[in-house]
């Protein structure tokens, strides 16, 4: 469990200070400040706090630290001292003048009204962004779940540096017709190292839109040719696909969930249901839209409740497949986030995915799951779905974030049967897959789905017990690995909050109407986790 400190003001030498029941600071009584402290718990977290105050102490004594420089204690310089700074440090509100500035020229170009603010990318190191304004904050949110194993990690930055790889991030070539000698192996290298259970096939894309794009796609062709058996495609078929008519154009659909989110393409939007503002004036597909479980938490005390709402959900997915049969827009495939991630971080239990897989077969659809947020390590294991504990359990799996490059498995018998029906120029690109090999070589050699299990932990459990302590400010407080969330009162108190946390330090994000999400990157530690938690205390006891 963490120690709550609550964080008080720079003593002289500019040295923080911390200070509770168990770790007290004597400036008040002694005139030399941080002398020493007292400690009470002989824990993992008290040996770091005395670790850090020896090293104010040191800095006190030989002002060798200049200022932006890390200073690392002996417990932090266990891990992540080549590239990890040990703690925020804030110049100016976020943004500040120079993001501001630098708002009002990108807003001339183009509508910059989603910017949070603008990065210092070459001091950005570790679990820690800098922004242009010189605050360096730790990043718990890693550029929408996308950074794997932190900013500007040494093994990266070293595989850059070798000559033999300059010509793969010099020439981007279009893969499909003109792939490099070593594409191949690779892909071998490095995705099919971590292909799902029965999933030979890989297809590379450049983003999670054009993956799940083109993932349909897919599913949608393997279904005609179920449908068309050994017959050949007619002369109608080929005539009418080019003014958007059946038979060539099938009025098949794809099944979605309420709160789900799945790219903003075209295709993909019909399948998006988790904030209007993505949809509004877009012209869709009439595609079937299911509920997703609306789980109640603690989840122990409301066993019977959710599970007579999930069988709920269950029962309307299969009278949506019949009812779109009868309307001639046959549910070809359904599509599933194992954790729902942009509609509000819903999670719902193994068991329902294990019953969503066996009405898949049952009628005969194709099932996609859509890991583009959760995929790569986050949640303990390499994928989400692999919670569930299927041998089968899916058909197709979209990809992209933490993954460094978009793309798609899916089992043999989904393959085109014709070169160019899933084709665009770029398909991806092999730097990416150079990069995701030794993005492989770091998690397996430091153990870092371990370390998300044991990370998640300690970051779920402090939420928990600010959600007991602050119980008007928190609930719901949910997690599998560190992908952790926990539901605000409003969207109005939700988006405070994340400002509160950026002016001091900390980068958040927010999912559907009132979560806060937790998307750190592989390297998050215990120790950061210690040091969120105690920061996000004091927001939530000074919150008005």
């Amino acid at each position: 469990m963490w120690i709550n400190m609550k964080q008080e003001s720079l003593c002289t030498q500019g040295c923080k200070r911390r200070r509770d029941r168990s770790v007290v600071c004597h400036r008040r009584r002694q005139k030399d400040p941080c002398l020493f402290f007292q400690r009470r718990a002989k824990n993992r977290m008290a040996l770091m706090l005395l670790n850090r105050h020896l090293t104010c102490l040191l800095q006190q004594n030989s002002r060798i630290f200049a200022a932006g420089h890390r200073g690392i204690s002996q417990a932090a310089a266990k891990i992540d001292v080549e590239f990890d700074y040990d703690g925020p440090l804030m110049k100016t509100e976020v943004p500040g003048p120079k993001s501001r500035e630098l708002m009002k020229q990108l807003n001339g170009i183009q509508n910059a009204e989603a910017v949070h603010f603008f990065c210092n990318y070459e001091e950005s190191r570790g679990n820690y962004l800098v922004d242009v304004d010189g605050n360096r904050m730790l990043d718990l949110y890693s550029q929408i779940s996308s950074i794997p194993i932190g900013y500007s990690h040494p093994s990266l930055i070293k595989l850059l540096q070798q000559p033999q790889n300059l010509s793969t991030f010099i020439n981007r070539p279009a893969l499909g017709i003109l792939p490099p000698e070593n594409f191949a192996e690779r892909l071998k290298d490095s995705l099919l190292t971590v292909a799902p259970k029965g999933m030979s096939q890989v297809v590379t894309m450049s983003c999670g839109s054009c993956s799940n794009e083109n993932a349909f796609k897919t599913i949608f062709m393997w279904y005609r040719n179920k449908e068309r058996g050994r017959n050949s495609v007619t002369k109608e078929e080929l005539e009418t696909c080019m003014i958007n008519q059946p038979p060539g154009c099938p009025d098949y659909s794809m099944l979605s969930f309420m709160g789900g989110f799945h790219g903003r393409t075209m295709g993909c939007l019909a399948a998006t249901h988790s904030k209007a503002i993505h949809k509004l004036d877009i012209p869709s597909f009439d595609w079937p839209i299911a509920p997703f479980p609306k789980l109640k938490y603690p989840l122990e005390e409301f066993v019977k409740e959710n599970k007579q709402e999930e069988a709920r959900c269950l029962e309307e997915v299969e009278d949506l497949i019949v009812k779109y049969r009868k309307k001639k827009k046959v549910v070809a495939g359904i599509i599933v986030e194992p954790i729902q991630s942009e509609g509000g971080d819903n999670h719902a239990s193994d068991d329902f995915f294990r019953k969503l897989r066996d009405i898949t077969r049952k009628h005969g659809c194709g099932f996609l799951v859509d890991e583009v947020q959760t995929g790569g390590g986050c949640t303990g294991k390499f994928w989400a779905h692999e919670h569930w504990g299927l041998e089968d359990p899916a058909d197709v799996l979209s990809f992209s974030k933490k993954m460094m490059t978009g793309g798609f498995f899916h089992k043999e018998e989904f393959r085109p049967n014709a070169p160019y029906r899933i084709f665009n120029t770029w398909l991806g690109d092999p730097s990416k897959n150079l990069l995701l090999a030794e993005v492989m070589n770091v998690i397996k050699r430091e153990d870092l789905l371990s370390n998300a299990v044991h990370a998640g932990k300690a970051l779920l459990a402090g939420l928990l017990d600010l959600q007991d302590r602050y119980p008007h400010l928190i609930s719901r407080a949910r997690g599998r690995g560190t992908f952790c969330s926990f539901d605000s009162p409003n969207d109005a108190i939700r988006n405070k909050l994340i400002l509160l946390a950026r002016n001091k330090g900390v980068v958040l994000g927010g999912s559907g109407d009132r979560s806060i999400r937790f998307r750190p990157t592989l390297v998050f530690r215990d120790h950061h986790a210690h040091l969120f938690l105690n920061i996000f205390s004091d927001i939530l006891a000074d919150f008005k």
